[in-house]
C-alpha cells in the first residue's frame, strides 16, 4: 500500500507532492539556487531545475523564488512534482561510503550514525540505499523488499556500524538465509545506564510494537505478542553510573537491544525513544548533571554500535569476520566517563 505524501502543495487545482527537501548547511556560501539544486539532486539537468523554479514548484522557506535567488544558510528548500514518490523508488545520490571489504559478490559497509539505511516516509534522500544505487548498478532486490537494493538486513538510523550488502542475486539468497536461520554472528557495543548485577546474561522476550506508539517496541515476556527475540550480553567495563556491554544477537528484531535493555532496567545511554536521554543513575549535584549533559551533546544519539559481523561467504563458503572500531562520538563519551569515575 502506498504511503501518503508528507506535504502537499496545490496550484491551479493540480496536486503536487514533495519529492526533495533540503535544509541548507550553516556554513553554506551564497550560490544560485538552480546551480545548488543541480549539484544536490542526482541525475537532474540544470534546465529541468530552472523549469521547476519557473513553474513555482521550488519553494524556499515556503515561498517561490527565481532562478537567480542565492541560497542562504539554513534555507529550507522544497522541490515538488506532480506524482508522489513511489515506495520502491530509490534515487541515486553521490554519497561517500566507508567500505571495509568488497568482492564481486558482496561488500561490507561501516554506516555512520545519522544515516538511514533505506528510503521511507520522511527520509527519501541521503540514505545508504541512495548511495548504493549511485555507486553500484543493478543491485538485486528480494521479493517483498523492493526499494532496498542489496540490503538483507538493517540497523537503526542513529546506530553506527557494519552492514553486509549483496551485489548479486546468487549472493543475496544465501546471505538472507543465514539471517533467517540466525547463523550470522553479530556483536554490538552498548553503553547502558546503571550497574548490571551479573557479569553476563541472556534476555528472552518477544519484541513487538507498542499499541499506542508504533515507532516504539515493547517486550512481551509471556509471548502473547511480538516475535521471539534473544539477546546475550556481557559486561566489558563498569563505570559506576553506566556500563559498557557487549550484546550478541541470536535474533534480529526491530530495536531488539534497545527494547531488551530497557526491559531489564538499563536503557541505552541517550536513547530518547526508550528513556535513556535522562539521568537514570547518579547524583543530583549540578556538576554531575552538567557532565552528563555534556556527554549527551557530544553523542546526540543512542550509544549503540554494530561492531562485528561474522558469516559464511555465499559463494566461496569461507567463514568471514569483520570489525569496525567505535566512532569518535562513542569513544569520546566513553573516555569522558572513564575520566569522571576515576577522578570523582
Amino acid at each position: 500500500m502506498s504511503q501518503q505524501p508528507e506535504e502537499e502543495y496545490e496550484e491551479d487545482d493540480i496536486e503536487l507532492y514533495e519529492r526533495h527537501r533540503i535544509l541548507v548547511d550553516k556554513g553554506q556560501s551564497p550560490v544560485r539556487i538552480d546551480k545548488f539544486l543541480t549539484e544536490k539532486i542526482a541525475h537532474v539537468a540544470r534546465n529541468k531545475v530552472q523549469h521547476a523554479i519557473e513553474t513555482d514548484t521550488v519553494l524556499v522557506n515556503g515561498k517561490p523564488v527565481k532562478s537567480n535567488y542565492r541560497i542562504k544558510p539554513l534555507d529550507d528548500i522544497q522541490v515538488f512534482m506532480d506524482k508522489p514518490r513511489r515506495d520502491t523508488e530509490v534515487i541515486p545520490e553521490d554519497i561517500p561510503l566507508d567500505i571495509l571489504f568488497e568482492d564481486k559478490s558482496l561488500l561490507i559497509v561501516n554506516k555512520p550514525a545519522g544515516m538511514v539505511v533505506h528510503p521511507a516516509q520522511g527520509n527519501w534522500n541521503g540514505t545508504l540505499a541512495n548511495a548504493l544505487v549511485y555507486h553500484f548498478q543493478h543491485l538485486p532486490e528480494m521479493k517483498g523488499n523492493e526499494g532496498r537494493p542489496g540490503l538483507v538486513h538493517r540497523i537503526d538510523k542513529d546506530t553506527s556500524g557494519l552492514l553486509v550488502i549483496a551485489k548479486s542475486e546468487e549472493a543475496m539468497t544465501p546471505l538472507a538465509a543465514q539471517f533467517f536461520h540466525h547463523t550470522i554472528e553479530r556483536t554490538y557495543l552498548a553503553l547502558v545506564w546503571g550497574e548490571l548485577e551479573e557479569d553476563s546474561g541472556t534476555i528472552r522476550g518477544n519484541v513487538g510494537r507498542n499499541a499506542k506508539d508504533r515507532k516504539v517496541m515493547d517486550v512481551f515476556p509471556d509471548g502473547s505478542q511480538g516475535k521471539h527475540a534473544v539477546t546475550h550480553w556481557k559486561v566489558l567495563k563498569r563505570l559506576r553510573y553506566v556500563t559498557l556491554v557487549q550484546c550478541n544477537l541470536e535474533t534480529g528484531r526491530t530495536h531488539q537491544i534497545r527494547a531488551h535493555m530497557k526491559f531489564i532496567g538499563h536503557p541505552l545511554f541517550n536513547d530518547a525513544m526508550y528513556g535513556g536521554d535522562k539521568i537514570r543513575k547518579g547524583t543530583q549535584f549540578a556538576k554531575y548533571k552538567a557532565f552528563v549533559q555534556n556527554c549527551f551533546d557530544l553523542m546526540p544519539r543512542q550509544a549503540l554500535h554494530a561492531m562485528s559481523l561474522g558469516f559464511v561467504h555465499p559463494l566461496t563458503k569461507e567463514r568471514l569476520h569483520f570489525e569496525a572500531g567505535l566512532p569518535e562520538d562513542f569513544s569520546s563519551v566513553l573516555e569522558k566517563w572513564e575520566s569522571y569515575v576515576n577522578f570523582e
